[in-house]
């Protein structure tokens, strides 16, 4: 595998009847909160929203790493305080210190139109062609 490969990892977030966007988790960013979190792909559950934050439980319990409070359109995140992972919609200062984890880097205009509520399911990106034959 190439460098690239290891250190971003390609996901599809998916949200019932509205669509999916893609991202890549970046390894750099969080080596150890990253790693936690591909252990437990998939990981889905219903949507919650805060100011420009769409949010959902996920079942990993650690502190921030490399934390932020100022965060960037598209960031992915993890909330340590809330058990959450996170995707913004903009620019906005978080309510407590999260782990930068990734960044959606297509179909962000989707989660302007979610609702608390709707189901959503983050996992890695399906391999297609050489891709998927370089993966083994």
């Amino acid at each position: 595998m190439a460098g690239e490969e290891i250190s971003r990892i390609p996901f599809t977030v998916k949200v019932e009847a509205m669509g999916a966007a893609e991202g890549e988790f970046i390894r750099f960013l969080a080596p150890r909160t990253v790693d936690a979190l591909l252990r437990l792909l998939p990981l889905g559950g219903r949507v919650a929203l805060y100011g420009e934050q769409v949010y959902f439980q996920v079942p990993l319990r650690m502190g921030p790493e490399k934390g932020v409070t100022m965060v960037s359109e598209g960031d992915v995140a993890f909330w340590p305080l809330g058990g959450a992972l996170c995707l913004f919609k903009a620019a906005m200062q978080t309510h407590g210190s999260v782990s930068l984890v990734g960044k959606v880097t297509s179909g962000l205009e989707i989660f302007t139109k979610v609702r608390s509520g709707t189901p959503i399911k983050i996992d890695r990106k399906e391999l297609s062609g050489q891709a998927a034959m370089r993966a083994l």
